[in-house]
């Protein structure tokens, strides 16, 4: 299975990231990547970046070394309506804006709770995708937040990282959704979650995750950059 982008990449501005963007492009460019996205963590992250530097994140180049570049931020999911870190004047700026459940800054409860403040961010208009959603510590119902996002279009992230070094406990959770998600034919991507330069575009234990459950290739957006595109544009980007 072959990719072209990778849209789920952290710089050191993440506070607990170890590579510069310019070594994160250098990596994608070596993998024979076109694109990837800059997806630093929202303010409300413990040694996150300052707002500001989503404002300023314009400076950067849209292609480095051949490949496309993505101006972007996984914000943070900080209430169960589904609210993010990042303002709309901030997020309509952006290129492209994952969300998720993160320790420190998400409200934990229920099932049902948290299967509630997903679905309210999957229906939040300046989300672009939803990471991690496997995630333990917020344990969701696959079911609803697949359907959820058939019948939003919202993209679906499956992480490789949560497959390996990240969120231990995530792979019973990671394979119920993606089993949905083959089911109900929804369009994912498939995410390396990158914190070091070598991650980028490594998606190994995701492919044998969506592999194993039969999930279609059509269904993975990040295998072609005009899917990206076409899909980005579809949420009103430029």
């Amino acid at each position: 299975m072959k990719f072209e982008a990778d849209l789920h990449v952290h710089s050191v501005a993440s506070g607990h990231a170890y590579s510069t963007i310019a070594d994160n492009v250098q990596a994608a460019a070596k993998k024979g990547l076109k694109l990837i996205a800059i997806t630093d963590h929202g303010p409300k992250m413990p040694g996150a970046p300052h707002l500001y530097y989503f404002y300023n994140i314009r400076v950067l180049p849209k292609n480095y070394l051949g490949v496309e570049i993505l101006k972007g931020v996984e914000a943070n999911i900080i209430d169960k309506q589904g609210n993010i870190d990042i303002p709309e004047e901030v997020a309509n700026k952006l290129d492209i804006v994952l969300a998720g459940f993160h320790t420190y800054c998400s409200p934990s409860g229920t099932v049902v709770e948290n299967t509630r403040a997903m679905i309210n961010a999957i229906n939040n208009p300046l989300i672009d995708m939803i990471v991690h959603p496997g995630n333990p510590e917020f344990k969701v119902d696959p079911t609803e937040i697949v359907l959820a996002c058939k019948e939003s279009g919202m993209l679906l992230e499956i992480n490789n990282s949560s497959l390996g070094t990240s969120r231990a406990g995530s792979y019973c959770n990671c394979l119920a959704i993606a089993e949905k998600a083959a089911e109900h034919g929804i369009k994912v991507a498939v995410g390396s979650d990158a914190h070091w330069a070598e991650q980028v575009g490594d998606f190994t234990s995701a492919v044998e995750l969506v592999s194993k459950v039969g999930l279609g290739e059509n269904q993975i957006i990040n295998r072609s950059v005009h899917e990206i595109h076409l899909y980005l544009h579809s949420r009103g980007r430029k």
